[in-house]
């Protein structure tokens, strides 16, 4: 018995110890991984630390940069009215700076559509026709000094052609332009295209050659007088040849009461290159055809001579205005047969719409504001004119024709930038290029044009 008990005792304690020892291992192994979980604890402690740190620093780092950025700002002028930088909208943006800097783009689109009709024998092309008229683009502006630019090219025949391309000096009443600009003959012809009574100018502002050409001027405006007179050579398109011209005009523009009186004269002089010729022709009111049914031909001279004389009142929404211009040649033969031809048209016109009146600026015509344009209540202004156009171009032996026209011009001005134009014209031709099959060189014609614009 006493065996069996020291046996079992015996057995027990063999047991025990294992499993105390397993126990022993597993609490080492838990210890173990204890301290390791410690060591990765104050491990990301001390990166904390230092993100914390590195925090502070950036902090410190923004605040120093806001601090740097908010004085720099501060040592600059902030924009106020008395920089004097202004940007106006009148069609288009015009940015104005201290010390006579500015800067404007313009432009202008002008879509002709209509009929001509002639009589069905002389078998001339006529019928329906449409262009675009022009499609210009252009800057100008000041520079420092009492300088000026202005440059503009018209794409409306497919390629870039330039129209104004000058440079300008003004002091006081003196203004000096050098470049291609407008000669000055004829206050039709210096009247912009964009506020002109009809689709086109007057005859003889075409048939006699009138353009802009290269060259240097001199303007004195001063109260109601107006005085310009210039040196050119030709059209930019032109050149080079070694034609040249003096060209001058004299305007007298006084106010009388409501009224608005024009009154001016011109002369013109062109020397021509040796062995040049001249051609007076023109066509039946609109450009989109090529029909011309008086010409002169060319002829060889030495020497043009021109006089032009110009008349004008607006009285509220009345104006009434005539020229007249003689061209005479100076051909290489006996001074007797030197031709003279001449041209000129009155007219009338007379606003619809209440308070609307015709436009007039530095000795030519300028643009008409609707007094209730549209999008603004009202429906734009709305005028009626009528014209009397002639032009002789036969004299002597030269028969290049005759052309009395009588024309009606509907004007419709929705707004002070957009246009539109209805036109009517009867013109009666005697000693015409072209016969009838009879023979007879006296017919007439109908055109009908219409323009819509845009300008800005």
């Amino acid at each position: 018995m006493k065996k069996t008990i020291i046996t079992v005792l015996l057995t027990g304690t063999s047991l025990v110890a294992p499993a105390a020892q397993a126990q022993e291992d597993e609490v080492s192994m838990l210890r173990a991984q204890i301290e390791a979980l410690q060591a990765q604890i104050d491990a990301l402690s001390s990166r904390l630390g230092e993100m914390e740190q590195e925090a502070d620093s950036t902090q410190a780092a923004v605040v120093a940069n806001a601090a740097a950025i908010e004085s720099t700002a501060a040592s600059i002028p902030a924009a106020s009215e008395d920089d004097g930088v202004t940007i106006s909208f009148s069609g288009a943006p015009e940015i104005e700076a201290p010390g006579g800097w500015s800067f404007k783009p313009f432009g202008r689109l002008m879509m002709d559509a209509g009929t001509v009709n002639l009589p069905d024998s002389l078998g001339r092309s006529e019928g329906f026709g449409s262009e675009m008229r022009r499609a210009r683009i252009g800057m100008s502006g000041d520079i420092p000094g009492g300088f000026g630019y202005k440059f503009e090219v018209d794409f409306a025949d497919g390629s870039a052609e330039l129209t104004d391309a000058l440079m300008t000096y003004e002091d006081g009443d003196i203004k000096l332009t050098v470049g291609q600009h407008n000669t000055f003959q004829s206050l039709e012809e210096l009247t912009s295209s964009r506020w002109s009574s009809f689709i086109e100018r007057a005859a003889f502002t075409d048939a006699f050659g009138f353009e802009r050409r290269l060259g240097v001027s001199a303007e004195y405006s001063g109260g109601d007088v107006l005085v310009q007179a210039g040196i050119f050579t030709d059209n930019l398109g032109d050149l080079s040849n070694k034609s040249w011209s003096v060209d001058g005009r004299v305007v007298y523009a006084p106010e009388i009461g409501d009224a608005q009186l024009h009154l001016g004269g011109s002369v013109h002089l062109t020397n021509l290159e040796s062995g040049d010729t001249v051609r007076y022709r023109q066509r039946p009111l609109v450009h989109f055809t090529s029909e011309r049914l008086i010409n002169t031909g060319n002829i060889a001279a030495d020497s043009e001579f021109g006089v032009g004389v110009e008349a004008a009142v607006i009285a509220g929404p009345f104006h009434a205005v005539g020229e007249a211009f003689w061209q005479n040649v100076d051909m290489l033969g006996p001074a007797a047969m030197d031709p003279g031809f001449f041209g000129g048209y009155i007219e009338a016109g007379y606003f619809l719409t209440e308070g609307d009146s015709r436009g007039y600026r530095g000795g030519k015509f300028e643009r008409t504001r609707p007094a209730s344009p549209v999008g603004e209540g009202g429906i734009g202004a709305i005028q009626a004119i009528v014209r009397y156009d002639h032009l002789d171009l036969t004299d002597g032996p030269f028969i290049g024709g005759s052309q009395d026209a009588f024309f009606a011009s509907l004007v419709w001005v929705p707004t002070d930038y957009t246009r539109f134009m209805l036109n009517y014209g009867h013109l009666q031709y005697d000693n015409a290029v072209f016969a009838l099959p009879g023979g007879s060189t006296s017919y007439s014609a109908d055109v009908f044009g219409v323009r819509g614009q845009v300008d800005f």
